[in-house]
């Protein structure tokens, strides 16, 4: 006999944990389906983001930069060490206990919230009573029936044609977090957000760091003035970045990987490495699914097809996060969860693809919202532009970190803020004012007028909104 709930949600990633706690606080009688298993095979909800994405990854930036600062720069600092060295066993244990953590956490707070947690895969079987069927296939096989069904079922690596992961020499973000020992030699495919956090990682720890990236220019979602002052950091640490190149030939052996590729200048090269990380993008996970039984829509690329307030072509089935249109990031996910939840409970859920942030957590971080000034450009848009570099900073000097800047653009009529990008210490922290500020319209003089506490980074916030009137006051 199948058990009854007003909402079944279909994964326990940032979109599917999120959107069944905020429908069970709005009085829903909630089930959630998840399929990770930790390595005692208990669930482990928390996705992708948890388990092998966000939180591990930023475990391990975080582990090697402490190593970097004690080999490198402690010295700077009056502080004497013997040899420094790195137990890569205990960083990686330090980083699945951390998993652990969160993991457990999103149990505690199913039970808080009264959402029924069940661990195995979830799938359609049928339509049925004006809602849907739902199969769990795990230690036991459960039947679940709801009227409303939220698919939030995330993405996974996509892999080179004829490439596939073993996780053992050719690596995914999976592989990459799991590195028990430190390689020599590393190439990453692909310098997106994966490449340049794991590249970071390793290089830090001695490894000889290759980025191959087929586009011609450096992050090119990301303002050029912006990616161009983070090339040269990365340069300078002595991360390899090619841009321009074809990959060609890949070979994998014991001995390791070899990669034949053409450069920019069309010279025919190869990259002998010991590991290879591939990070070329992510697809929609609605494998097992069972879409099919009930016939939810899916486009080309295998994504879910939703409308602006993530509804189905199936009435009463929406879906978020990876698994749908946008961009594949955690904090969209949970914002088209909530919306969700509220949209059917009567309520206007609100996402604003306009103000979404987005970071990359390597040293110096980059983080922006908004458009950059070369769509700016191509939209045919007057703005004006207001930098500040972290150099002028007090803050960033005491840090010993004045790498980057803020930049600031603005409607040159209006004012109103249209993008604020930066690179620098810590600027994951600082951008959430600029989110704020664009959500509510503000314009670049109210940022340049509101007291920010000193000494701090996020003066350099200020300073760059008083750069686009051009009155900075400390450079």
């Amino acid at each position: 006999m199948s058990k009854q709930f007003d909402v079944i949600v279909i994964g326990a990633g940032p979109g599917g944990y999120i959107a069944a706690i905020r429908a069970a606080q709005l009085g829903f009688n909630v089930a959630c389906i998840d399929e990770w298993k930790n390595e005692k095979g208990g669930p482990a909800p928390g996705g992708t983001c948890t388990n092998v994405g966000c939180i591990p990854s930023k475990a391990l930036l975080q582990s090697s930069e402490h190593f970097e600062h004690a080999k490198l720069h402690f010295a700077d600092h009056g502080i004497s060490t013997g040899e420094v060295g790195m137990d890569v066993a205990k960083m990686i244990g330090r980083k699945d206990a951390i998993v652990k953590q969160n993991n457990d956490g999103i149990l505690y707070l199913f039970k808080k919230n009264k959402v029924t947690f069940f661990h195995g895969r979830g799938s359609f079987v049928k339509a049925a009573d004006g809602g849907y069927e739902i199969r769990v296939a795990g230690k036991e096989e459960e039947t679940l029936t709801a009227k409303q069904v939220v698919v939030a079922t995330g993405s996974n690596a996509r892999a080179l044609p004829g490439v596939p992961f073993d996780e053992v020499n050719v690596l995914s973000n999976d592989g990459a977090l799991r590195l028990g020992t430190v390689p020599a030699k590393l190439g990453l495919i692909g310098a997106g957000v994966i490449g340049l956090e794991m590249g970071s990682v390793w290089r830090r720890l001695g490894t000889e760091v290759t980025v191959l990236e087929g586009m011609d220019k450096f992050l090119p979602v990301v303002d050029e003035q912006i990616a161009k002052e983070a090339k040269k950091a990365f340069d300078k640490q002595g991360l390899k970045i090619e841009t321009g190149v074809k990959v060609g030939d890949i070979q994998v052996s014991d001995q390791g990987v070899t990669v034949a590729y053409t450069n920019a200048k069309g010279e025919a090269l190869t990259l002998a490495v010991d590991k290879l990380i591939v990070s070329i993008g992510r697809s929609a996970n609605t494998i097992g699914l069972n879409a099919e039984a009930v016939g939810l829509a899916l486009d080309e690329r295998g994504a879910i097809i939703v409308d602006d307030d993530c509804k189905t072509n199936l009435p009463g089935v929406w879906a978020v996060g990876d698994v749908v249109r946008g961009p594949m990031l955690a904090h969209k996910a949970e914002e088209e969860g909530v919306a969700v939840a509220e949209r059917m409970a009567g309520q206007h859920g609100h996402v604003n693809f306009a103000t979404l942030p987005s970071v990359i957590y390597t040293s110096p971080e980059v983080a922006w919202v908004g458009r950059t000034e070369q769509q700016l450009k191509a939209d045919g848009v007057k703005y004006k532009a207001g930098t500040f570099p972290f150099l002028a900073n007090g803050r960033a000097r005491a840090l010993g970190d004045t790498t980057g800047m803020v930049k600031f653009l603005a409607d040159a009529e209006t004012d109103e803020i249209l993008g604020v990008h930066m690179v620098g210490p810590m600027v994951s922290e600082l951008i959430s004012e600029a989110v704020v500020a664009m959500e509510f319209k503000a314009s670049s003089e109210d940022i340049a007028r509101i007291c920010h506490a000193h000494p701090s980074l996020s003066e350099s916030t200020k300073e760059a909104a008083l750069a686009v009137d051009k009155r900075t006051l400390n450079f």
